[in-house]
C-alpha cells in the first residue's frame, strides 16, 4: 500500500495571469510532492502589480463559510495550513475560524501581507493589522517582510536591519504577535547578500539563510518564498533547511528571468522546478 500524501491548504487569492499567490503556490507545492488544496479569496483577471490596469476584481468571501462546511461534512484534515493575501478585516476572521476548524495538528504558515517599502497595500490600514495579528495568533511561523514587521510591532520601518537589529525583531514578533516561529524575509546582512533569518520561541534558536543579492524587482517571490517554506516544513525538514530550501529556489527563480523584460509581470519559476526537486530528500 502506498503512503498517504501529505495535504497542504493554501488560502489567498488567485489572479488568472501574472505569477502570484494560487497561480505559483499550487504548482510549486505539487512539484515538492505535497498534495496542494487551495481555498481562493478572490479571483482577478491579473495582478496588482506595475504593467496591470482596470483588472477585474471578484471577492470571494461569502463562499468561504460554505466550502468550510463542506470540507468538514467530507472529513477533510490538513497536515499544513497556509495563508497569503487576505483581502478584508472580514475575511481575516473567517480565515482564522476555517484554520481552527481544520487546524488540530496541523502547520501553521502564515504570511501576513500587508505592505512593502513601509507603506500599506491598498486599502489596508493600521485596523486591518489588528485583524492579521489576531490571525498570527498561535502561528507555527509567521513570514513578514520588514514593511509588515514595522506594522505588526508599531514601530517605525527599518529597511537597512542589521543582523543585530534582526535578532532584536524576532524575539519581539513571537512574544507580541503570540506565533510560534517568526521569519523576517528580505534581510540584508550585508551589501552581497538577501535571504530570511528566523527564530524559535520555544528554544530560543536563531536561524538564518542567505543568497546573492540579486537587484531588481519581481512580483511574486514572496509567494514562491512562502510555498516552498509551507511546502518544505510540511515534509518533515527543520525549520533551518526549509529557510534555505525557500531563499536559494527564489534566488534560482530570479536568476532565470533577469533581463527578460517580457516577463515584467513574474518570473520564470517553472524553468527552475528540477532545482526545487533536489532539494527534498
Amino acid at each position: 500500500m502506498q503512503t498517504p500524501m501529505k495535504r497542504l491548504l493554501s488560502v489567498q487569492d488567485i489572479s488568472c495571469f501574472g505569477k502570484c499567490s494560487l497561480t505559483v503556490a499550487l504548482p510549486i507545492v505539487s512539484a515538492m510532492g505535497v498534495e496542494c488544496a487551495v481555498l481562493p479569496t478572490a479571483v482577478l483577471s491579473t495582478h496588482t502589480g506595475c504593467g496591470f490596469r482596470d483588472y477585474t476584481f471578484h471577492d470571494l468571501t461569502d463562499d468561504i463559510p460554505a466550502i468550510a462546511r463542506h470540507w468538514e461534512s467530507l472529513g477533510l484534515t490538513f497536515h499544513t495550513l497556509q495563508s497569503g493575501y487576505i483581502g478584508s478585516a472580514h475575511q481575516a476572521e473567517l480565515v482564522k475560524a476555517l484554520f481552527d476548524r481544520f487546524g488540530d495538528g496541523a502547520i501553521r504558515v502564515i504570511d501576513p501581507v500587508m505592505g512593502d517599502g513601509g507603506q500599506y497595500y491598498a486599502s489596508f490600514d493600521r485596523e486591518f493589522t489588528q485583524s492579521m495579528k489576531t490571525l498570527c495568533r498561535g502561528a507555527d511561523v509567521i513570514v513578514p517582510n520588514l514593511t509588515e514587521v514595522s506594522f505588526l510591532l508599531d514601530i517605525p520601518y527599518c529597511p537597512d536591519a542589521d543582523e543585530d537589529a534582526l535578532r532584536t525583531l524576532l524575539p519581539r514578533l513571537c512574544e507580541e504577535v503570540g506565533c510560534k516561529a517568526a521569519v523576517i524575509t528580505g534581510a540584508r546582512p550585508d551589501c552581497h547578500r538577501q535571504g530570511a533569518a528566523g527564530y524559535v520561541a520555544a528554544t530560543g534558536e536563531f536561524v538564518s539563510a542567505y543568497n546573492d543579492h540579486l537587484a531588481g524587482t519581481y512580483h511574486g517571490t514572496g509567494d514562491i518564498f512562502a510555498a516552498v517554506l509551507a511546502g518544505s516544513l510540511t515534509r518533515g525538514l527543520p525549520l533551518q533547511k526549509s529557510l534555505q530550501n525557500a531563499v536559494d529556489f527564489t534566488v534560482e527563480c530570479i536568476r532565470r528571468t533577469q533581463g527578460d523584460d517580457a516577463h515584467y509581470y513574474g518570473v520564470r519559476f517553472e524553468e527552475a522546478l528540477p532545482r526545487l526537486l533536489s532539494m527534498i530528500p
